[in-house]
């Protein structure tokens, strides 16, 4: 008898667990160069966090330039959404507020706390002025940039012919930034009047005598004044107050002065020079297990100004440091793990080039000047260079089909990555598949199964409603997930009617350390917890399993007075209203594929930007939208994986009846429109489009595809009489709470049409 080889069964490897917290607080540029790095060649094990307030982060480089005119605004923004997608890190958008060493926790201003292994510190600076009376009231500061880039944006737009400006500070920066100004101003046909004032007695120290000869040149060809040994006394609405008496009339008062830390540094017990953290040339602070880099570090070993330069050149050494610190010497040196810290040792100088309002720049360096339109272009190009890296990232692998496979292994899979939320559903016609042969319910006490948002059952003579939801994580926040998956499962709840009563969370984690695993499990349960607190139900008990990926659902129980709001009920005449914007799908399909948003197209926002409002307005629960709407409901339901078409059928189709639409009246997510227009769309509308065929109507555009695109935390959709829409937006608009009437139900055709 012949010995056979027996091939063993392919199989996908598990991920690898993770156990180890690295926490990045801060989106400045060594940050954002790490991240990149990282996601080129993560390490196996470490659980990556960046901590940053919005979703976008500017590049100093560039923001004279914007200023000036030369760039549009998302041309110096670094996307940190998509950055932190790429490197397959979490972000937290959150500002921190301090640092609890012993527990090493970074503390949040949301009162969040994050545990940490490692973190680093690349906060930046700030140039506002606190200790000027009505500086906080009236004045801008230059950093952070993003507000400040904003507000000019918008004084541009609205100041008169003649603006008067006051730049505090004549430094590098604020006359780099008053030159700009003026050109910016002039060119959009006004004719501003800019005080440029110092406190010290000579303007651009620090720079050489033949540089500041041209720029000071520069600064008088533009007409800017310029002021020195003067100081702000106190910033009015239109006018700064000098300490010697003067007054300067101003509508628009920016601060460039000088470098002032972050006041929460002072707290964290971390050694600092002037407030700004401490640190070596392994860039670790006094404190091992914290790094500190870019302008809020100090370098002992090396004192330098502050500038870009610097920040860019310590991320090699910040991210194999990171490495190294978390990977226990495991890994070779030339791996990028394990082995010795290495040093970071500055420059004793680096090239200034300094735009001076339209395309020309000065160049300052070693005591040589330049100047001339071919540096600005030397500049324009660096920064291009600079920006490059976060505008292009290399293709999402797609999973390998096998040489040798069964039939539809190719279609099965798909030509874009599996969506997560109510994109990750099962199609329509494939649940009703399911659920035809199930028996209907023959009990007196279930007065309804399955057809409507939640079950009805009779307890004790009350009814009582339950629901079901479950959700495949699309943000690797596990805290943020909880918070939209237990809005997304009151949903049925407050939809039919009823109070929120009781929870059961099901939780599948991630592969992850014991330590990880307690604290992944506990920010899952006190987000959720807080959100069912809020809408008057506790979270009683569940069930946890360990599995490839985070998922989360719950089921919630809630009490019901008075009779229940149905999907079925419309009538003829019936005003169709809406209590949130639609693109949800579209807009989280974007995110998890690193789409790059066409800016043109999408309100003039970045991908980030787009999902952060997205985020927002999932957040928004619907309980108080509930309260005021249901009296008056002759049908209600929320909006969730079927999309707005397949929601509103259900509600149409047993009456026979159909529906206008009002193009025009359609609420849609901010950029989730240009989103769709360039051909993006979660997995799941292709079936929900499918499952409808003829019964939906329209001119075919983006605005016709977002009725099919699943929609997860989707708001409140009814139908009420006509006569008492007009009643019912005013109350919800009085509440602060959002809706708009969409269309109207009409007894034929039995169609959906968007007109």
């Amino acid at each position: 008898m012949t010995a056979q080889k027996v091939r063993p069964a392919m199989m996908t490897a598990p991920p690898l667990p993770l156990t180890q917290d690295i926490v990045l607080i801060g989106g400045g540029h060594a940050h954002a160069l790490v991240l990149r790095r990282w996601g080129m060649n993560p390490l196996p094990g470490a659980r990556l966090t960046l901590i940053n307030p919005g979703p976008v982060a500017p590049y100093t480089g560039m923001l004279p330039g914007a200023v000036a005119g030369h760039y549009r605004r998302e041309a110096m923004m670094i996307d940190l959404v998509r950055l932190a997608r790429f490197a397959g890190a979490r972000l937290v958008m959150d500002r921190a507020c301090g640092i609890d060493r012993a527990a090493r926790q970074v503390v949040l201003g949301s009162g969040r706390r994050l545990r940490y292994d490692v973190a680093s510190l690349d906060i930046g600076i700030a140039s506002d002025l606190p200790e000027v009376p009505g500086y906080a009231a009236h004045g801008v500061a230059a950093k952070p940039l993003g507000r400040y880039a904003a507000r000019w944006e918008a004084f541009v737009a609205e100041s008169g012919p003649a603006p008067h400006l006051v730049i505090i500070g004549a430094g590098v920066g604020g006359v780099e930034l008053a030159l700009a100004s003026a050109h910016r101003l002039r060119a959009a046909g006004k004719t501003p009047q800019i005080t440029l004032l110092d406190r010290g007695a000579q303007a651009l120290p620090g720079v050489s005598a033949g540089a500041r000869r041209s720029l000071l040149a520069a600064l008088h060809s533009h007409g800017v004044t310029l002021l020195t040994g003067v100081s702000p006394a106190q910033v009015l609405a239109e006018a700064v107050l000098l300490q010697d008496g003067r007054r300067l009339p101003s509508d628009f008062t920016l601060s460039v002065a000088g470098a002032r830390p972050q006041d929460w540094l002072a707290q964290t017990g971390l050694a600092l020079t002037d407030g700004f953290v401490d640190v070596g040339p392994t860039l670790q602070s006094s404190d091992a297990a914290i790094f500190a880099v870019g302008d809020c570090a100090h370098l002992t070993h090396a004192p330098r100004p502050k500038a870009g330069v610097f920040a860019v050149r310590q991320a090699p050494v910040l991210l194999h440091n990171l490495r190294a610190a978390v990977s226990g010497g495991s890994g070779s040196d030339q791996a990028g793990a394990g082995g010795p810290l290495r040093g970071y040792h500055p420059q004793r100088d680096y090239l200034k080039l300094v735009s001076v309002g339209d395309k020309v720049a000065v160049a300052d360096k070693f005591g040589l000047r330049g100047g001339g339109r071919w540096l600005w272009q030397v500049k324009d190009q660096i920064d291009a260079k600079f920006m490059a890296k976060f505008s292009t990232y290399p293709a999402m692998p797609r999973p390998a089909v096998p040489p040798v496979h069964a039939k539809g292994m190719a279609q099965a899979l798909g030509d874009k990555p599996m969506c997560g939320g109510c994109g990750a559903k099962v199609g329509a016609g494939a649940l009703r598949a399911a659920l035809a042969g199930l028996p209907a319910p023959d009990r007196t006490d279930v007065l309804s199964g399955r057809g409507d948002d939640a079950a009805r059952l009779v307890i004790g003579g009350r009814t009582q409603v339950i629901t079901t939801d479950h959700l495949r994580a699309f943000t690797a926040d596990p805290a943020l997930m909880a918070r939209l998956a237990a809005i997304h499962a009151l949903g049925d709840v407050w939809a039919m009617g009823a109070d929120p009563q009781a929870a059961l969370a099901q939780i599948t984690l991630p592969r992850l350390s014991e330590a990880l695993q307690a604290d992944m499990l506990a920010e899952v349960m006190q987000a959720a917890s807080a959100v069912f607190r809020a809408a008057g139900a506790d979270v009683v008990g569940g069930h946890s399993a360990v599995g490839d990926e985070l998922a989360l659902g719950f089921t919630v129980t809630g009490l019901m007075e008075g009779p229940a709001r149905l999907k079925t009920g419309a009538r003829p005449g019936d005003a169709i209203l809406l209590t949130k914007p639609l693109g949800t799908g579209v807009v989280l399909a974007a995110e998890m594929a690193r789409i790059a948003a066409d800016c043109r197209g999408t309100d003039g926002l970045m991908l980030g930007e787009i999902w952060a409002a997205c985020i927002d307005s999932m957040q928004r629960p619907l309980a108080a939208a509930a309260a005021i709407l249901r009296p008056q409901a002759h049908a209600m339901t929320d909006v969730t994986g079927f999309g707005l078409a397949g929601h509103l059928w259900e509600m149409l189709e047993p009456a026979g009846l159909g529906a206008e639409l009002s193009r025009a009246a359609l609420p849609i997510l901010p950029g989730a429109e240009g989103l769709a227009a360039q051909g993006v769309a979660s997995t799941l509308a292709p079936s929900n489009r499918a499952g409808l065929g003829w019964q939906v109507e329209g001119e075919a555009g983006p605005r016709l595809d977002l009725l099919f695109d699943p929609q997860t935390c989707g708001g409140l959709l009814l139908c009420l009489p006509e006569a008492a829409a007009p009643a019912a937006l005013a109350a919800m608009a009085a509440a602060g709470e959002f809706a708009v009437q969409i269309g109207q139900v009409v007894a034929a055709p039995a169609r959906i049409i968007l007109r």
